[in-house]
């Protein structure tokens, strides 16, 4: 089928990424002072950073597809220029139909340049719609997606409820959130407002991103008496993603906001603990120093890796040439060893600092934390950063030992 026409009244370039050629605006073109964010003042957003953030997610949906073992449909409510949708119908195998969706006229027609560039017409349909109208029109059973993908420029939350009550049972739901400082504590009442919980500015502020993330969503399925299981998240550059499997029920929903509760720490020792509840004896005074402490929450405390999810989305990436496929290999190694680890981390920096002493090296550390018993993982959040059961004290202990 020859390719119709488009002329679109903004530069652009064509690009190729994964397996797809895309056109999308020519960010050059808008950046005139040093400071502009290109991505944001052209037409059609597009950012090329995030290429790493869809390569992972096609090893994601691709890992789904597998365990699920079935066709799949994907809906992209907030596509652009339809480089995600479009990766997806063209890199993931078992895909029955994407939908992607766009409230300006100008990324629909970009869009649906982009299909049929890549002659993908017979599975790619591309809306123009609000993108809580196109989900809650898929609410229905019959008319729900397997995948539903939330990728904006900010908060995922305007579009969370609308987004899980178009999900099938079992169905996936991954959700990016670029709105780091509420998630981070630097507008901490932000994130209470969106998020529903308490942010805390510690050193393992990106882990409690990804956990009030998580529990935002638990909250809202368990409206709906659904539950949800985090498969995976990461943290890069400059957002936080979770992926997540939902499960209708009442008991499901019930089971996943036992998940839910609250991280205390101590700015005086760096001690950390979770709780279920927050106002108790302990949030008063540290049980290792004495001092009063703080806390985040509500947020999610199950887990936010799943080994054999990580383990298959590892099988698909050493089978792709991604652009990305070293960085990915990193990422995922990482993310396995941490999925049974305890919740948040310590930087051997802060410690040293609170210390007054020089940093000791990760491996050693690592090493030292291994023969004295502890569990100890490097994590991804942090490269100078571990995840492990030693209290606060031990680790100043061993910093101090390290050092002499």
């Amino acid at each position: 089928m020859a390719l119709k026409q488009f002329e679109p009244d903004f530069p652009t370039e064509t690009l190729k990424e994964g397996k797809v050629k895309v056109l999308v605006p020519k960010l050059a073109a808008y950046v005139k002072d040093p400071s502009d964010y290109a991505p944001s003042k052209a037409p059609v957003f597009y950012n090329p950073v995030m290429e790493l953030n869809r390569d992972i997610s096609v090893l994601a949906l691709q890992a789904y597809q597998r365990t699920a073992n079935r066709e799949i449909s994907i809906c992209e409510p907030l596509a652009s220029s339809g480089v995600r949708g479009v990766r997806y119908a063209a890199e993931i195998h078992g895909v029955s139909k994407v939908l992607i969706n766009d409230i300006s006229t100008r990324a629909v027609k970009l869009a649906k340049h982009n299909v049929q560039l890549n002659e993908l017409e017979d599975r790619v349909s591309v809306k123009h719609k609000d993108a809580n109208c196109l989900l809650s029109c898929h609410g229905a059973p019959r008319k729900r997606f397997d995948v539903v993908d939330v990728d904006p420029f900010g908060t995922p939350v305007p579009y969370m409820d609308s987004s899980i009550r178009a999900l099938r049972n079992n169905g996936l739901l991954a959700l990016t959130a670029t709105d780091l400082a509420p998630l981070c504590g630097v507008h901490a009442k932000a994130c209470i407002r969106k998020y529903g919980g308490r942010p805390l500015r510690t050193e393992y502020c990106h882990e409690l991103a990804v956990r009030l993330l998580a529990g935002c969503t638990a909250t809202l399925a368990a409206k709906h008496e659904i539950g949800i299981h985090v498969v995976f998240s990461h943290s890069t550059d400059h957002y936080v993603r979770i992926y997540a499997e939902i499960s209708y029920g009442a008991k499901k929903a019930d089971e996943s906001l036992k998940n839910l509760g609250y991280v205390l720490h101590c700015f005086n020792c760096l001690h950390r603990e979770t709780a279920n509840a927050p106002f108790s004896t302990r949030i008063e005074q540290c049980p290792e120093c004495g001092s009063r402490m703080d806390y985040a929450g509500p947020l999610w405390l199950g887990r936010i890796f799943d080994r054999q999810f990580i383990e298959a989305m590892q099988k698909e990436n050493t089978h792709r040439a991604l652009k990305n496929s070293a960085r990915i290999t990193k990422l995922l190694f990482l993310t396995r060893d941490e999925a049974e680890a305890p919740a948040t981390y310590y930087v051997f920096d802060k410690i040293s600092n609170k210390l007054s002493l020089p940093a000791p090296s990760v491996a050693a550390m690592l090493k030292l934390l291994r023969e004295n018993g502890f569990q100890a993982v490097p994590t991804h959040f942090n490269s100078r950063g571990t995840k492990t059961n030693a209290p606060a004290r031990t680790m100043q202990d061993l910093v101090k030992s390290l050092t002499k």
